[in-house]
């Protein structure tokens, strides 16, 4: 069986304990980063094997992980943090397991976007999961876009780009589109910028040193109804 393990994606105690005994308990763990899960590994206490999976070696390792799981062995997969799958490998792995009816189970857990989007006072009653954005090629054409969209858009974006992605979202969707920007989620310096989106810039532009992943969450398009 292959199962799909969330990490926490920043307060250690959000690690389930089914968590914990699945990785304890499976033949072998595939991991994102070997040396980030070796010290997620140390504080648990948890002993199982570990090898690297991640976005470039998973077309070349897929196959040979499949066959160890038709030979009976019991595989997790996990990435740095968060639900493996969402803006990180998995899918190719998955998808294999499927064609090849051999069994997934995916343990329910942490993932950045959603407590970011439940806690934006946006709408998210319907949602667009965008992750992250093309750097160059497509970026553009992809935020014209989002911005056209009826339903609150979610995006991640690094910190050494958030102001040019904050100057891009106002240029398409305008500065008084609502938005709500968080970071560092379920981490210590844990913050939320509300307010439209010229607004939240400013909040941005204002702290002092600019850390920390971000999740960007941006109300949809109002639509205008005719009779």
């Amino acid at each position: 069986m292959l199962y799909l393990v969330p990490t926490p994606i920043g307060n250690l105690e959000d690690m389930s304990p089914r968590s914990i005994r699945i990785l304890s308990e499976v033949d072998l763990v595939l991991s994102e980063d070997t040396r980030v899960s070796a010290n997620l590994f140390r504080h648990f206490g948890i002993q199982t094997k570990l090898q690297s999976f991640h976005l470039n070696n998973e077309h070349s390792q897929t196959k040979k992980w499949i066959e160890a799981l038709e030979n009976g062995q019991n595989i997790a997969l996990i990435s740095d943090a968060g639900t493996p799958g969402i803006s990180d490998p998995g899918y190719l792995l998955v998808h294999e397991c499927r064609e090849k009816q051999i069994e997934v189970q995916c343990l329910p857990g942490a993932t950045a976007f959603v407590p970011a989007l439940v806690g934006s006072g946006l709408s998210c009653e319907k949602f667009f999961y965008q992750g992250f954005l093309p750097q160059k090629k497509g970026r553009q054409t992809q935020i014209k876009f989002l911005a056209q969209l009826p339903v609150t858009f979610v995006l991640y974006e690094s910190p050494h780009r958030i102001i040019k992605c904050m100057d891009e979202l106002i240029l398409h969707c305008g500065e008084e589109r609502q938005s709500c920007v968080s970071r560092e989620i379920s981490k210590k310096f844990e913050s939320h910028y509300y307010g439209n989106l010229a607004e939240v810039k400013q909040a941005l532009l204002n702290e002092k040193k600019v850390q920390g992943e971000f999740v960007v969450c941006v109300a949809g398009i109002k639509q205008t109804h005719h009779d």
